[in-house]
């Protein structure tokens, strides 16, 4: 339960987040249409209500000390959390795409295919979709969901299982010669794919032993593309076996190792109040995932 009793006014600390993403007094006062004077002394005033100093003041250049650091970084969470809520409940927002990002695999080989019922059950809802194997964070008038592969647990965001999934090495039946590779030390006289922007396949040598092998060749293309080249011949590659389930079943891949982690593809989202647009996405897509 909060003390109110023991906490500076919202000024002094509206002044002091100002100040900091501004970087100086004169344009923290003009964010807040206040004179960089009154910028000034609310920040006194908070060192005095604080009992502490939130600036190093030894230089011409006013410098956050350690604490006002962490006070800066505690404000800047809240007052993101303050704006979100505010802006959700006033559906300043409503009309925004709503903006899903995941892996270029994923939405190509899962979520694509799936996604003309929910455009046909919310014809009103206007979406984006960013394909990426960078992680970014969902942050408000940004990405609303992330879809991403792990185990969960990154900080300061709600994660939720959407669908769980091993990993699987694939290749085409016609790229080996013979029996398929029965030791993963085999798999070093092939080419290998990987998606850009990630380490899977580096990874998953080292996790076997074979952290300093030097494969026949890497080639880095978009996810897509990298099982595109797989489905042809051109190399093994490390994917999901959700991403593959229709070319496994197809046989146009054959998955020579497996390693069944507790992992899979989960519904990442900032902490707060989701707008309606997000909302039905996220109730579409749980269905969905019940059906895989």
């Amino acid at each position: 339960m909060v003390d109110w009793s023991r906490l500076p006014s919202l000024s002094a600390l509206r002044a002091f987040c100002a100040f900091v993403q501004t970087g100086s007094v004169t344009d923290a006062g003009a964010a807040l249409n206040v004179s960089h004077a009154a910028i000034s002394q609310q920040l006194r005033s908070l060192e005095t209500h604080l009992g502490t100093p939130l600036f190093d003041r030894s230089s011409r250049a006013l410098e956050l000390t350690d604490g006002g650091r962490d006070l800066a970084r505690a404000l800047e969470d809240g007052f993101t959390r303050i704006s979100a809520g505010v802006e959700a409940l006033t559906n300043a927002d409503a009309h925004r795409p709503l903006n899903v990002g995941c892996t270029p695999t994923f939405a190509s080989a899962w979520l694509m295919p799936r996604l003309g019922s929910f455009q046909m059950e919310h014809p009103g809802i206007d979406m984006i979709v960013t394909p990426s194997p960078v992680l970014t964070d969902p942050s408000p008038g940004g990405i609303d969901v992330a879809i991403r592969y792990g185990s969960g647990g990154w900080a300061g965001l709600e994660c939720e299982r959407l669908i769980d999934s091993s990993l699987v090495v694939i290749g085409a039946p016609s790229l080996f010669k013979g029996p398929a590779p029965s030791e993963p030390r085999d798999l070093i006289d092939y080419p290998w794919l990987e998606e850009l922007g990630t380490t899977e396949s580096s990874a998953w040598l080292t996790q076997h032993g074979l952290a300093d092998a030097k494969v026949l060749s890497r080639t880095h293309v978009p996810g897509n593309l990298m099982l595109d080249g797989a489905r042809n011949g051109q190399g093994v590659a490390v994917s999901t076996r959700i991403a593959v389930a229709e070319d496994l079943a197809a046989e146009r891949l054959i998955a020579v190792f497996e390693d069944r982690l507790d992992a899979g593809y989960n519904l990442v989202t900032r902490p707060g109040v989701q707008r309606a647009p997000l909302k039905a996405f996220l109730r579409w897509i749980r269905r969905e995932a019940v059906k895989t």
